[in-house]
């Protein structure tokens, strides 16, 4: 399929369930795939020069890793622009964000105290979606979810 995708994931070394997910459905890939990974430092800020790690993984993949300080807020969008500069070239009108979401649902049998659960379950549904932490264009973001028990 023309253009790009970038699949987020917290653990770089094995494939996005975002990835995983798409392929099982949609069973194409695009022409360029990216396994981007956002590392927090335990540094205030991250220089320029430092922030971005490009992996080639093949010929339609590579691997990006984006380093920020934890007193920064991630702007992927910001950071790919560090990334053409080293050398990495895409169009952003062409590129599309891929991100799992996990929908929390009760297990009756998890053994726990059901306000645990539901307590959890608020929470977990009220947090902050991935895509505006890090800043990323609205119409260029495809979430693709799964169903997990507590």
């Amino acid at each position: 399929m023309p253009g790009t995708a970038v699949f987020l994931t917290a653990t770089p070394d094995s494939a996005p369930t975002a990835l995983l997910h798409s392929l099982k459905h949609y069973k194409v890939l695009h022409e360029s795939n990216v396994i981007l990974t956002i590392i927090t430092e335990y540094v205030p800020r991250i220089a320029t020069k430092d922030r971005v790690e490009i992996e080639p993984l093949g010929e339609s993949f590579m691997r990006v890793v984006l380093h920020f300080g934890f007193m920064e807020t991630p702007n992927i969008p910001k950071a790919l622009a560090i990334a053409r500069k080293a050398g990495w070239t895409f169009d952003i009108m062409s590129t599309s964000f891929f991100l799992s979401r996990r929908s929390v649902r009760r297990d009756p049998r998890s053994g726990m105290p059901a306000w645990q659960d539901r307590l959890f379950i608020f929470l977990a549904q009220n947090a902050d979606d991935a895509s505006s932490y890090f800043q990323l264009p609205t119409d260029r973001v495809v979430e693709i979810g799964t169903q997990v028990t507590v």
